[in-house]
């Protein structure tokens, strides 16, 4: 409808206006351009994924040399006291280090030589008894079960037997493996050995080298940190050696008395792999003198076990806890712990070295944790106070007395 005015005329209508039009020669779609920083986004997440997989491939490479520097890191921290001490008297301390580790190399090569001439000789000693022991073995069978077994036979079927054979082709073909795994110890052995040597030798240097990128107040804990690492390694070190010589004698009396040949050889087995290789050790070093028990006597084996698993109960409760305390000062149950997670990390090595690195930090943070004096408090040594709670004899005799009245209430009845 027209607009009108106040007279009622009809007032001239006014045309729309037009909409808005753009200039000519733009256009009017919306803008559908890739924003700029969108490339380079692009770019920066792939270079960062790219990366991140370059750093895990190198990381899975280099594990390996890791690890072996790291046994080789803690392996120097257990020489630092004796190259130390030479190198106070006046000795060069490349000399010193060098002399350290050539009495170690002495030391291993002698032991390992033995125990290799002993296994030899055991060896060779049960090839040329195995066919009496086979024979008891076949008159125990046929005297027990009534049959009529010959060696020969046995021999025979088992020469001509598939199993046998194929034993024989998979024993071939594995020497090649065999040989190369041997091969690739030596060399960790020697990467080891290299390092270690370096680590202890320039010690002070490397110190050196560390603490001058850091503050003065960093450089006192950076070398407060490592002489405690020190510390305790070669307390874990000692303890574990103490042991082992305590275990070594115990087991040279017991062989001894048993008749058993190699007995300080054996000894000396059984007290180092029990205690410096962790998890099995033990394993491994009772299974040897069992084996060499077993072509005396098969009942000098069994006492040797049990020994064996007596004496084991008898370090885990009794003789370790007191030396640990006292050298490497963790408590039973911390070590136990450290041990099953440095296995669960770093496996033989993580178990190796858990107890002496958790010993390190646990030492380095008790310096940061402010104590307090624990009040006298019955409670604390585990001991109920005065007052708390009645007696357990009391408290049985009020039990039994509601019991009889309950019982004699419903007997009484109305008066």
């Amino acid at each position: 409808m027209a607009p009108t005015d106040e007279t009622g005329h009809v007032g001239p209508q006014t045309p729309p206006t037009p909409p808005n039009r753009a200039p000519s020669g733009t256009d009017t779609a919306p803008d559908n351009r890739m924003p700029r920083w969108l490339p380079r986004a692009m770019v920066l997440a792939l270079a960062l994924v790219g990366a991140f997989q370059l750093g895990t491939w190198a990381f899975h490479q280099v594990i390996g040399l890791l690890i072996n520097v790291l046994i080789a890191f803690f392996l120097a921290l257990a020489v630092e006291p004796a190259v130390s001490r030479m190198a106070a008297r006046g000795m060069r301390r490349g000399l010193a280090t060098f002399l350290v580790f050539f009495g170690l190399l002495i030391v291993f090569a002698g032991f390992f030589t033995l125990l290799g001439s002993m296994l030899a000789g055991q060896i060779i000693k049960m090839i040329e008894d195995f066919p009496q022991y086979l024979d008891s073995v076949i008159n125990w069978v046929n005297t027990t079960f009534d049959t009529d077994l010959r060696r020969v036979d046995i021999q025979e079927g088992l020469l001509h037997s598939d199993w046998l054979r194929k034993y024989a082709q998979n024993s071939a073909a594995g020497v090649l493996d065999i040989s190369t795994q041997v091969l690739g110890g030596l060399f960790q052995l020697l990467t080891i050995a290299l390092f270690s040597f370096y680590f202890a030798a320039d010690g002070p240097r490397l110190r050196r080298a560390l603490c001058s990128i850091l503050p003065p107040a960093r450089q006192a804990e950076v070398l407060r940190a490592w002489e405690i690492a020190v510390d305790k390694t070669g307390g874990y070190l000692y303890s574990r050696g103490l042991m082992a010589l305590i275990s070594g004698v115990a087991h040279y009396v017991l062989l001894q008395i048993l008749g058993i040949p190699y007995a300080p050889v054996l000894a000396v087995w059984v007290g180092v792999v029990s205690q410096f290789i962790p998890t099995i050790g033990t394993y491994l070093a009772g299974a040897l003198p069992m084996l060499i028990a077993f072509t005396v006597d098969p009942w000098y084996a069994l006492w040797v076990l049990i020994f064996v698993v007596v004496y084991q109960q008898f370090e885990n409760y009794v003789l370790q806890p007191k030396l640990t305390s006292k050298t490497v000062d963790i408590h039973p149950a911390v070590a136990f712990g450290s041990v099953i997670a440095g296995t669960a990390l770093l496996g033989a090595v993580g178990a190796l070295i858990s107890i002496p690195a958790v010993a390190t930090l646990q030492a380095f943070l008790g310096a940061y944790v402010k104590r307090y004096d624990v009040t006298d408090d019955p409670r604390v040594q585990g001991h109920r106070g005065r007052g708390e709670g009645p007696n357990p004899l009391t408290r049985a005799r009020w039990l039994w007395t509601k019991a009889r009245e309950r019982t004699a209430r419903p007997e009484e009845g109305p008066h």
